[in-house]
């Protein structure tokens, strides 16, 4: 889960510049000693200026290299630290819940109405331990190598009205919440991995949307590249934010004042398998309009004519075909 970077660098690094150092001192005790210092027409002298300028210069930059690493591994250390904050939370709501509602069903005689509204609630509880389960095993696996697998042709837009019913049902909201316009697209992809995707971009937008919640979905074709936008109406990420986001444990703000629950994971899943893919997922500009919207571009599919199916669809003879296929 944590990053897994070699020791190698940083400790060859360290010895380096330790050995850089002492030769340093070690040629200006001797320069010294022997008064080569005297003569600035020595030979000797600007051989070793020039030789002591190169091993100054050397270490100059594996000190900056150094401090570059130790900033990243504060931040690392800092994303780490949220990252135990929201899961332990995340883990401790829903075992407390499951614990009151079996504690009272077997410390009281509870009606039937009650059994069975304190059973939906525990069920609730379960589900979602199992998503922050399956959330924490998705970026553990996404590190394994995929060669093996043979990528097929995905029906992209089919794939997104899954993902889209499936959010809503887990948020209970209707599903016209997420409007869809979308085009008939194929993909090369692992259907897993194009599920885990589009599942945790619609997961977000709904969880941070405004109130109603309103999320809007467009897939168009361009250059032989599907580009899917998906906007909402919530408070929006800070422009500084744009690119971080997509990090290991990144979340906007302070973990303990947030409200809504997360890992800082899902961002960081679908920033590493859309570049899997060959594709690429940025965060949009919105000037002074409310909400957020992710753009994700990936190639389409070469072994499939999408301008054939677009102009199937647009006909209506052959709408009875097309809607078999893409299965609506």
């Amino acid at each position: 889960m944590f990053e897994r970077r070699s020791l190698r660098f940083p400790i060859t690094l360290g010895v380096t510049l330790i050995i850089v150092i002492v030769a340093l001192i070690v040629g200006w005790v001797l320069l010294t000693i022997t008064g080569a210092l005297q003569s600035t027409q020595s030979q000797i002298y600007w051989t070793l200026l020039t030789v002591g300028s190169l091993l100054f210069l050397i270490v100059l930059v594996g000190v900056v290299m150094y401090l570059s690493l130790s900033i990243k591994a504060i931040n690392l250390t800092r994303r780490q630290s949220n990252f135990i904050d929201s899961v332990t939370h995340e883990l401790k709501s829903p075992i407390a819940s499951l614990k009151l509602y079996l504690q009272t069903m077997s410390l009281r005689d509870v009606s039937e109405e009650q059994r069975v509204k304190f059973q939906k609630f525990m069920m609730e509880d379960v589900e979602r331990l199992d998503g922050l389960i399956s959330h924490l095993l998705d970026a553990g696996n996404i590190e394994k190598s995929r060669s093996q697998i043979q990528a097929g042709n995905v029906d992209l837009d089919e794939l997104i009205r899954g993902c889209s019913e499936t959010v809503c049902a887990r948020y209970r909201v209707d599903e016209s919440t997420i409007t869809l316009d979308l085009k008939s697209c194929h993909v090369a992809a692992t259907r897993v991995d194009a599920v885990m995707i589009f599942r945790n971009l619609l997961d977000n937008a709904v969880k941070y949307a405004g109130s109603p919640p309103q999320v809007h979905v467009t897939l168009r074709i361009e250059r032989q590249t599907a580009i899917v936008e998906i906007s909402d109406n919530g408070e929006g990420i800070p422009k500084d934010s744009h690119r971080k986001v997509f990090g290991r444990f990144v979340r906007v703000g302070e973990e303990l004042q947030r409200k809504k629950p997360g890992t800082g994971l899902g961002l960081y899943i679908v920033r590493t398998l859309v570049k899997r893919l060959g594709g690429n997922v940025r965060v949009l500009d919105r000037d002074k309009r409310q909400g957020t919207v992710f753009e994700v571009r990936i190639p389409v599919s070469k072994s499939v004519d999408h301008e054939t199916v677009e102009a199937d669809v647009q006909d209506p003879a052959n709408s009875a075909p097309i809607d078999e296929k893409i299965g609506t």
